[in-house]
C-alpha cells in the first residue's frame, strides 16, 4: 500500500512535500506500518478516498485524529494521499491526462503543507478533505488557476438559469480556485488558465459538457473596489463574474485574514500593512467593517 522507506523520499518530493519534512515522514512510516489500529484507519481512509473515483461531490469527510497519535497524527493524511497515488494516477491515465498536469495537480499536497506551516508554525494539513479533491480526480491545476469538476447546486443553478443561461441546476460546472504561492493573479495568467481549461475538459472529459464557470470566494467581495485601483489584478478578476443572487450573507472575516496573512487567529489590530491587499483587509476590519464570501459565475 505504501512505498518502501527507500522509495518514499522520491514519492514525497514528486508531491512537493517540503524537504524538512521528508526524514520525519520516512521515520514515522515504520510506526504506521507496525501499528494495527493506525493501519486499520489508513485502510479505511484510503477506501473512502478512492471510492467512486472521479465522481464530483462523493469524497470523504476525514475525522479529526486523536491527540495521542502525536507526530503520526500530524502526518497521517499525507500517508493516505501517498497510498492513493496509484489509484488517481490510473484514473488520470484512463482519461489521457498528461503526466505534467497530473504531477502539478498532485504537487498541491506539498503546497498545503507549506500553507499549514505558515499558519501553525509546523507541518500538517489544515483541511485534508480539501486535498482529497486532487487525489480523486475532481480537481486539476491548469496554469494559475485550479478547476474543480462540480455540479450546479440549487442556488447557483437557479441564478444562472434565471439569467437566461443555457445551464441550470444539476448541470456540470467548473469551480474556480485561486491558490497561494503561485505568483500574481494577472489577467494574462487567468486568460491562459481559462484557455487551458476549455481545451483540457473538452479533450479529457468529452462526455461532460461544461458551460459554466463558478467561484465562491472573498476575492469577489465588491468592497475590495473601495481600496484597490481599477487595474488591480483582484478587481479585474472580479469583473469576469456575474453575481449570483440567493445566497445568505454572513460575515466571514477570518477567511481573508487566513488567506492574506496565513493565520486566521491573528489579532486584527496587529495585521501588517505591507501591501495594498493587506492594507485593504486589515484597515476595513479595523474600521469595523466585515468581509463576505461572494458567489459569481460566467458562461464558458
Amino acid at each position: 500500500m505504501l512505498p518502501s522507506a527507500d522509495e518514499l523520499p522520491d514519492v514525497l518530493l514528486d508531491l512537493a512535500v517540503p524537504h524538512e519534512d521528508i526524514n520525519d515522514l520516512v521515520a514515522l512510516r515504520r510506526r504506521l506500518v507496525g501499528d494495527p489500529e493506525a493501519r486499520w484507519l489508513l485502510d479505511r481512509s484510503l477506501a473512502g478516498t478512492v471510492r467512486d473515483m472521479g465522481k464530483p461531490g462523493a469524497g470523504p469527510q476525514y475525522p479529526a485524529l486523536p491527540v495521542e497519535l502525536g507526530a503520526l497524527g500530524t502526518f497521517f493524511y499525507v500517508y493516505v494521499f501517498v497510498a492513493a497515488l496509484p489509484y488517481v494516477r490510473a484514473y488520470h491515465r484512463s482519461h489521457g491526462i498528461p503526466d505534467d498536469i497530473s504531477r502539478r495537480t498532485l504537487a498541491d499536497l506539498g503546497r498545503h503543507i507549506a500553507v499549514h506551516r505558515r499558519a501553525r508554525g509546523g507541518p500538517g494539513l489544515l483541511h485534508p478533505s480539501w486535498n482529497s479533491l486532487h487525489f480523486r480526480g475532481e480537481l486539476y491545476q491548469l496554469g494559475r488557476l485550479q478547476f474543480q469538476r462540480a455540479v450546479l447546486g440549487e442556488r447557483m443553478g437557479g441564478a444562472v438559469a434565471a439569467a437566461g443561461h443555457s445551464a441550470g441546476r444539476g448541470d456540470p460546472c467548473l469551480n474556480l480556485h485561486i491558490t497561494d504561492f503561485r505568483g500574481p493573479l494577472s489577467p494574462e495568467a487567468c486568460d491562459r488558465s481559462m484557455a487551458l481549461a476549455r481545451e483540457f475538459f473538452a479533450r479529457h472529459f468529452p462526455m461532460e459538457r461544461y458551460e459554466t464557470a463558478v467561484c465562491h470566494s472573498w476575492l469577489l467581495d465588491p468592497q475590495l473596489k473601495r481600496y484597490l485601483p481599477t487595474d488591480a489584478n483582484i478587481v479585474r478578476f472580479q469583473e469576469r463574474f456575474r453575481p449570483a443572487a440567493g445566497y445568505e450573507r454572513e460575515p466571514e472575516d477570518s477567511v481573508p485574514v487566513a488567506f492574506v496573512f496565513g493565520d486566521q487567529d491573528l489579532p486584527v489590530a496587529e495585521l501588517p500593512r505591507r501591501t495594498r491587499v493587506e492594507r485593504a483587509v486589515g484597515d476595513h476590519l479595523r474600521a469595523g467593517g466585515h468581509w463576505y464570501v461572494e458567489h459569481g459565475w460566467f458562461p464558458l
